[in-house]
């Protein structure tokens, strides 16, 4: 599909898509466009004409004043519409716009998958279709309408002017020429100079961004980051600079020659031409060459007026296109899934022979396990290993590169993808605080009767109650600086243990705690997974964590490595084994405890030992457990 073509296309899909969302501004600014090309042409091709031939034919002045009056009525009543268009319809219909061009965004923003947003290209797009989103597509439908009625305007100021002499006509042929060819090549250097500045523009947009972000505050102060920053924004002005020289010289050159090809051929030129009929060769009377120079002036601005119209079309097929390539998106794993009801509880989950890839590296490989109902399990490894991979999975935020995931029996793609993922509660090391109450934040939800007894339980069990009923308002107050001077802000560790209480306020078969205690030090470390284990007994139980300590008391315990399962069991079987846990495990006991790896070893014989004694007495460890 050729450029014209895909533009054109993508217009026409901004005026539906506008159409859909709010069709009183569509009506609004058609006939706003028809009314300015109708005011330029009623004027210059009916109301000079009629004037001046009254005058030479010495009509009543009466027969010339109504004639005024009325036109002055009409464009009265015209300035009223438009006072009332922009000043009442326009604004209003403009937050319409806003707010339901937002609703379809924010639609597909949450309903594409997760890698989407680590797709470098897709995430342009998605940014390019969010910024002023609705002020373009409101641009875009007038522009549409100023080529439509631009070019019905046009095509009647040249056959006006034609009927007032037909070699006039000529001169139109210079603001074309100037208009549609040197406009056009301005058009592209433009577009050319702005795709040159996107990276620099992307760069000083983070500066300035990073600049003002709490995140930020503390390493800026403490550090020679502010350097840094500076001189990556420098850098990024002086790549600005050097894409402006690039395109300076020739945009100048044609912006000159659009200049003469549009005010001074068609103004000077048709002005010495009338002017030399009506004064030399006496072949037009002074009546007929002021006629000739009110069309000639009002034809020059309605090509204006259309050619640029026609530009903008072009310059704005490309934000369209970024419109529509996002919101025609096809998910992969679509968020609005329609598929079997996965019913209330789990009995079992397996992974069979998973692989998965991440952007043609390899995380998963062959892995298989399985886990049942009610039962404690525990995912350790070094990182890399693949363990947040397995939840990311699990919660189909990605689907796997090659084997499958089964939940009861079943393919997990075959259920309903909302309903699936209602099973699980999740807790993510790195959980966002949103700018909202703590009630709000551990529910994520609105409130309903009797949520506020189970966040105080979710808050008492992530060990963080009551910090929380200290703060002014208690549960009601609002976490982060955002929007309120009152809000608060927490400790790292105080806020990761908020979103450990959003697991624990969920009533699902299956938690999950991704790193739970990543910001926390060992004692409330050892609460939260005491908490963790008493309040989950009856349900099914995954947690990651780099820290064997807290994983002795799990029922069963998969060891990754290098993205595949290398060993499994108990941490007591583990730890007879002498593997790959049991050497993590002793090595970060060296780290914790102030012994040395020898009396290490001497402990772990002595517990090796017992747990020999008791295996020739009949005890079976994995009797009842996997």
């Amino acid at each position: 599909m050729n450029k014209g073509k895909e533009a054109f296309h993508n217009n026409l899909y901004a005026l539906r898509l506008m159409w859909q969302i709010c069709p009183g501004q569509v009506w609004h600014k058609a006939v706003t466009r028809f009314l300015g090309y109708f005011e330029w042409l009623f004027y210059s091709a009916f109301f000079m004409r009629f004037v001046i031939k009254a005058l030479e034919t010495e009509q009543e002045f009466s027969a010339i004043m109504i004639f005024i009056g009325a036109t002055v009525a009409v464009f009265a009543g015209i300035s009223f519409y438009y006072s009332y268009v922009n000043g009442m319809v326009i604004p209003v219909t403009s937050i319409i716009v806003n707010r339901e061009l937002s609703k379809k965004l924010f639609r597909k923003a949450r309903n594409v998958e997760l890698s989407c947003y680590e797709d470098h290209e897709f995430y342009n797009k998605y940014t390019l279709a969010m910024e002023k989103a609705d002020e373009r597509l409101i641009e875009t439908v007038d522009v549409i309408w100023g080529i439509v009625f631009g070019v019905t305007a046009s095509v009647a100021a040249f056959l006006f002017l034609f009927e007032v002499d037909k070699y006039a006509v000529l001169f139109v042929g210079f603001p074309v020429l100037g208009n549609f060819c040197f406009n056009k090549v301005l058009g592209k250097i433009d577009f050319e100079r702005n795709k040159d500045m996107v990276p620099y523009n992307r760069r000083i947009a983070y500066v300035n961004r990073v600049m003002y972000m709490t995140d930020y505050a503390k390493e800026i102060r403490l550090t020679n980051a502010f350097a840094l920053m500076r001189r990556n924004y420098r850098e990024a002005v002086q790549g600005l600079m050097q894409c402006a020289h690039k395109y300076t010289k020739k945009g100048m050159i044609f912006h000159w020659l659009r200049v003469i090809f549009t005010f001074s051929f068609i103004f000077e030129g048709l002005l010495i031409y009338g002017a030399y009929r009506a004064l030399v060769s006496h072949t037009i009377s002074l009546a007929e060459l002021s006629v000739i120079t009110s069309m000639m002036v009002s034809t020059t601005w309605i090509l204006i007026g259309f050619t640029e119209s026609l530009m903008k079309g072009f310059k704005n097929g490309l934000f369209v296109w970024n419109l529509r390539t996002f919101l025609e998106y096809e998910e992969a794993i679509p968020e609005d899934y329609e598929g079997e009801d996965p019913g209330k509880e789990i009995q079992s989950i397996a992974f069979h022979n998973v692989s998965f890839c991440y952007k043609d590296k390899q995380v998963l490989h062959n892995l298989s396990f399985e886990i049942r109902g009610g039962k404690t399990y525990a995912l350790v490894g070094h990182n890399g290993a693949g363990k947040s991979t397995i939840i990311k999975l699990l919660m189909r935020f990605y689907d796997p590169t090659e084997g499958e995931i089964f939940c009861n029996g079943r393919n997990i793609k075959e259920y309903n993808l909302q309903k699936y993922r209602a099973l699980f509660a999740t807790a993510f090391q790195d959980c966002r605080i949103f700018s909202l109450s703590v009630l709000e934040n551990v529910l994520m939800q609105k409130e309903e009767e009797g949520d506020r007894e189970r966040v105080e339980e979710a808050l008492r069990l992530a060990g963080v109650y009551d910090k929380v009923m200290s703060l002014p308002k208690g549960m009601d107050t609002v976490l982060t600086k955002e929007f309120s001077e009152d809000g608060e802000v927490l400790s790292g560790g105080q806020y990761q243990k908020i979103g450990v209480a959003r697991a624990f306020v969920r009533q699902c078969p299956i938690k999950i705690f991704d790193e739970p205690s990543s910001a926390l030090d060992p004692i409330s470390e050892y609460q939260l997974f005491d908490n963790m284990l008493k309040s989950s007994k009856e349900k099914t139980v995954l947690f990651i964590s780099h820290r064997l300590s807290s994983v002795q008391n799990a029922d069963w315990v998969f060891m990754l490595e290098n993205g595949t399962v290398q060993e499994e069991g108990t941490h007591y079987m583990l730890m007879k084994r002498q593997g790959i846990y049991a050497d993590m495990y002793k090595k970060q006991a060296e780290n914790y405890l102030a012994v040395s790896s020898t009396e290490i070893d001497k402990g772990i014989f002595a517990c090796v030992s017992s747990l020999q004694a008791m295996e020739r007495h009949g005890y079976n460890y994995e009797k009842g457990v996997k």
